[in-house]
């Protein structure tokens, strides 16, 4: 109940305090490539459910029909302003309102393509025990995934294959020691590493 209790009230008034702001990332999206302001994609959330992940926009249209993985931070389909709001997580921002619907809370296990959870063993399937989170132990050490993809000879493999297995083993290892003061130290460390990336 707390963990839920502050997830509603921080993302609130995230939402409002960051409306300006938001509001001003929109307008550079449209105006810097065509396409709509929200990238919305099904993720596999809690209980094993599929939900819409928001996101800000920041690749070209149809982008992911080329691939579902981005390779490195200069991927060809990332556009100019995506490049910034990717850097610095702002694109994760319209996440606040998965979390008020109770998709997602601020620190779990991350959202996966159900592509990929397909992969998943039985024993795996029991990260599904609690929401996803926008950030969390598995996120904080793959904050450069995009590069460790790009630097792979065939990174659909590197992922399936190494970066899964291993993401997997940080979420298993949150879901043990979860609580509401280890997920104030998670959101801590987050912020610190976005501000000194």
């Amino acid at each position: 109940m707390l963990k839920r209790s502050f997830d509603l009230v921080f993302s609130a008034i995230g939402l409002i305090v960051l409306l300006p702001f938001l509001i001003a990332i929109a307008v550079l999206i449209k105006l810097d490539s065509k396409g709509p302001v929200f990238f919305i994609q099904g993720r596999v959330g809690k209980s094993n459910i599929d939900f819409n992940i928001y996101k800000f926009r920041t690749m070209r249209v149809q982008s992911d029909k080329q691939g579902l993985l981005t390779l490195g931070n200069n991927d060809s389909r990332v556009t100019k302003v995506g490049y910034f709001l990717r850097r610095y997580k702002i694109d994760e921002f319209p996440q606040l309102l998965n979390i008020i619907k109770g998709d997602m809370s601020f620190v779990g296990p991350r959202p996966e393509l159900r592509h990929y959870v397909n992969y998943y063993s039985e024993d795996d399937m029991g990260i599904f025990k609690v929401r996803p989170g926008i950030t969390g132990l598995a996120s904080l050490k793959y904050r450069n995934e995009v590069e460790l993809l790009k630097a792979a000879k065939n990174p659909e493999e590197f992922f399936i294959k190494t970066i899964i297995p291993d993401k997997l083993k940080f979420n298993k290892d949150y879901i043990k020691r979860r609580n509401f003061f280890f997920d104030l130290k998670l959101i801590g460390l987050t912020i610190i590493k976005v501000i000194t990336k």
